[in-house]
């Protein structure tokens, strides 16, 4: 049965309720009938609703066809035109307005029932192709500016190395050793910032184009976590403790090693990054039945709460990092392996206090899965 909403627009009470009554024997929903263009704007604007069948001669100072073109600039809602006149003048005003139709009084049922459905069905194609449209050209945009940026962060690397590299060509005869130590440094600092920009958009890319799969295994999930903790605190050093606490049995958890490899080092290396000298970064693990719990907390400089918003998204860094390096895809990734495995991410935190992240992973018995793995053989 019809549910859609239609709104009448007839200046003539009598015939206005025939058609509501011809409307609701039909299984249409008549929220209201209104007797001017004036009224038609306002009820469309408070009802919403899903068709307008309008009469073009109204009362008031605006007649039906003026109405229909605000309706359709303001509302987007498609109008059939009910009229006993079909001079060749109005009909062209009417057909400057794009309706989705118009049927000359009198007319049956049936050719009132057939005009509805039409229209109602036009305006669903027209919505799915304004919707795929919009969805393009907002990829569109994300590609060229993705891309753009791309380019911005691989260009400072190149120019401090091309930079050093002349410098060490023209002038190395004047520089002490120290300096030369200095520009070699700057280098190698480059080329690492250069790489990890390249893995990250190589990880990322393979998440988008669906070549990185979800592969979940059985997994110590505690021994995993150790592990990673160590290759982390060895590669930043001793600078910032990384506390490790577990709660719950961890030694029997179904997750992806790849993927939660990338989550967990993008989330303590921000952490480490972000935080005062000596300062130590807490790593949460908590194990329930059907859930994983990650959670890493740090006492750094914090995210403005207008950074939060775009903070998975790709380059999107806060305006309070100052210097420290960075390409802003880091969390864009962690947010994609999270989505990978059904998972979710929240964030806390306060400017000069700290940042905790809470990503919350469900699992899977492995039987489970050695079940879906088979049934997809």
């Amino acid at each position: 049965m019809a549910t859609e909403k239609i709104l009448v627009v007839e200046d003539e009470r009598v015939v206005a309720r025939d058609i509501e009554k011809r409307l609701k024997k039909l299984g249409y929903v008549v929220p209201a009938s209104v007797a001017s263009g004036e009224e038609a704007i306002e009820k469309v604007a408070e009802l919403r609703p899903d068709l307008v069948l309008m009469d073009i001669r109204l009362k008031g100072q605006m007649d039906g066809i003026e109405a229909a073109e605000q309706i359709r600039a303001d509302f987007n809602t498609p109008v059939i035109y009910l009229t006993a006149y079909a001079d060749e003048a109005t009909l062209q005003r009417a057909k400057a307005t794009e309706p989705f139709g118009y049927i000359v009084k009198p007319f049956d049922e049936r050719d009132l029932h057939v005009a509805i459905e039409v229209a109602l069905r036009r305006q669903l194609s027209e919505t799915a192709i304004r919707v795929a449209l919009e969805k393009e050209k907002e990829l569109s945009e994300l590609k060229s500016r993705f891309w753009s940026m791309a380019a911005h962060e691989i260009r400072g690397p190149m120019t401090s190395i091309l930079g050093c590299a002349q410098l060490l060509e023209h002038e190395n005869h004047n520089l002490t050793e120290e300096r030369r130590r200095e520009f070699l440094y700057m280098i190698q600092q480059s080329v690492r910032s250069m790489d990890q920009l390249l893995n990250d958009l190589l990880a990322i890319g393979r998440v988008e184009g669906g070549s990185l799969k979800f592969d979940p295994a059985p997994l110590d999930l505690e021994q995993f976590c150790q592990g990673l903790l160590e290759e982390i605190q060895f590669s930043t050093g001793l600078n910032h403790p990384i506390l490790f606490n577990k709660q719950g049995d961890c030694e029997n958890a179904c997750l992806d090693q790849k993927l939660l490899r990338h989550i967990l080092t993008n989330l303590i290396s921000n952490a480490v990054k972000y935080s005062p000298q000596g300062s130590p970064v807490y790593f949460d693990l908590s194990c329930t039945v059907g859930q994983v719990m990650l959670q890493v907390r740090d006492t750094g400089i914090g995210i403005p709460p207008d950074a939060q918003k775009h903070l998975f998204e790709p380059f999107q860094r806060a305006n309070n990092v100052g210097k420290i390096p960075g390409t802003g895809l880091g969390l864009t990734m962690v947010k994609r392996c999270l989505d990978l495995h059904g998972g979710q991410i929240t964030v806390e935190s306060e400017v000069g206090v700290g940042t905790t992240f809470v990503a919350k992973i469900p699992q899977r018995q492995p039987v489970d899965i050695q079940l879906e793995k088979t049934s997809t053989r």
